[in-house]
């Protein structure tokens, strides 16, 4: 073993023969004197915060909830760092050192896994999975770190590789780049879920321009974060150019619906065409816009399914947007009367029953009309204006039609039937 492994190879040894002595219970209580100190002080944090107004914002808030979660490894990590010169000035402090490494690898494993779950959502089913073979990978480094053996699989690692152009590449160096790589994602990710839930709340900004600002905010930064990474471990981004450029072809040609669909979904939350809460039909599907992505658009019917729309045919089909510039829409309604009837006091009755909805808008007021005369009867229509079609338009349908059946039953106008006159002829 080498003598720059040495110190760390030997650190069991060493505690094994600190435990032998009496000496060591010095070790004991002053790691279990950091402890307690560092167990306080977590205690005494969430007692401040319980008590705490729920006036702070979101950022103090954040910063609360990881004092929380990193606080007790945290402080006891300082503590023990402290203690450890002080003590070595009279005893051995091999179980203060081997300490040092574990509550690391807890505070690392606490940190990431918290901005993890502030990133994603919480109730995400890999989260468990992903925590358990996080705190796996760091406590086998920990583990290999203490015994020594980190410098012989460091080196074992390094003599498997290949050359990309003109860059030796190995399987160490490729490990090194993911790790780093997946780090400044996560940091990436983090910091643009923070500026996103600080453009929702700009309620100054449109909400269209608001969802672009968010979505370009987190894609600038996934990709500067692997612009970073990769040359931070000695990785050349020209060694994958070529690699590049062919994969880019091949996606170039096999998503080029997706592309399409991803370039339409920004030219709809640029443009504003539509936006949260219009009513529109495409593609003979009519619903609320409740959500719309870089890739699709949701639409909620009026029967309470959802109905997922490519953004491609919202930029390719004509759309009707019954509320794009005005939320009042004008419905018809026809109804048919016998010949005998008195049509004046028909079109009175078709405005009447309008009118009494509390739905139908008083300006512009109903209006009824002769449309024609047919052969059992004539159509009457009555038209009137709504504002909240979102709401739905036959429940009022049915409400209008049920009056102005009333209305002719005790007026005594008569709806008529289809009626054929047969002759029979010698």
């Amino acid at each position: 073993m080498s003598a720059a492994t040495e110190p760390f190879g030997r650190l069991l040894l060493d505690l094994w023969d600190d435990l032998q002595q009496p000496d060591v219970l010095w070790q004991v209580a002053v790691l279990a004197g950091c402890f307690v100190l560092a167990w306080l002080f977590d205690r005494w944090v969430h007692s401040r915060f319980a008590h705490a107004g729920g006036t702070e914002s979101a950022a103090r808030r954040f910063g609360q909830r990881g004092l929380k979660r990193i606080g007790l490894p945290a402080v006891m990590l300082l503590l023990v760092l402290a203690a450890r010169p002080l003590l070595a000035q009279w005893h051995h402090v091999n179980l203060l050192s081997l300490a040092v490494p574990l509550l690391t690898s807890l505070l690392v494993i606490r940190a990431v896994m918290f901005v993890v779950r502030h990133t994603f959502s919480a109730t995400a089913p890999w989260l468990a999975g992903f925590e358990r073979s996080f705190a796996l990978l760091v406590w086998s480094g920990v583990a290999l770190h203490i015994l020594g053996l980190m410098p012989q699989l460091i080196e074992f690692l390094e003599g498997i590789g290949f050359t990309l152009g003109r860059t030796r590449l190995n399987l160490w160096l490729i490990l090194q780049g993911v790790g780093a790589v997946l780090t400044t994602l996560l940091v990436a990710l983090w910091a643009g879920g923070v500026i996103e839930a600080r453009l929702m709340g700009a309620q100054s900004l449109d909400g269209n321009l608001r969802l672009v600002l968010a979505r370009l905010t987190r894609a600038l930064l996934a990709l500067l974060a692997v612009l970073i990474a990769l040359p931070m471990v000695g990785i050349d981004l020209t060694a994958l150019s070529v690699f590049g450029g062919a994969l880019g072809v091949g996606l170039g040609f096999g998503m080029q619906k997706i592309a399409a669909n991803y370039v339409s979904g920004f030219i709809i939350l640029l443009d504003r065409s539509i936006q949260l809460g219009n009513l529109i039909e495409v593609g003979g599907q009519r619903g609320v816009v409740t959500r719309i992505t870089t890739r699709y658009t949701v639409l909620r019917g009026m029967t309470g399914i959802e109905t997922i729309v490519p953004n491609e045919m919202l930029v390719s089909s004509v759309i009707n947007n019954e509320t794009f510039s005005d939320p009042k829409v004008r419905i018809a309604t026809q109804v048919q009367v016998a010949y005998g009837s008195d049509l004046e006091k028909a079109l009175a009755i078709l405005v009447e029953a309008a009118q009494a909805q509390s739905r139908v808008l008083a300006d512009p007021p109903p209006k009824a009309f002769v449309v024609r005369f047919a052969d059992s009867g004539i159509d009457l229509e009555v038209g009137f204006w709504i504002a909240d079609p979102a709401e739905g338009t036959l429940q009022i349908k049915s409400d209008i039609h049920l009056a102005i059946w009333r209305a002719f039953k005790a007026a005594g106008i008569e709806i008529p039937f289809p009626q054929r006159e047969v002759r029979l002829l010698q």
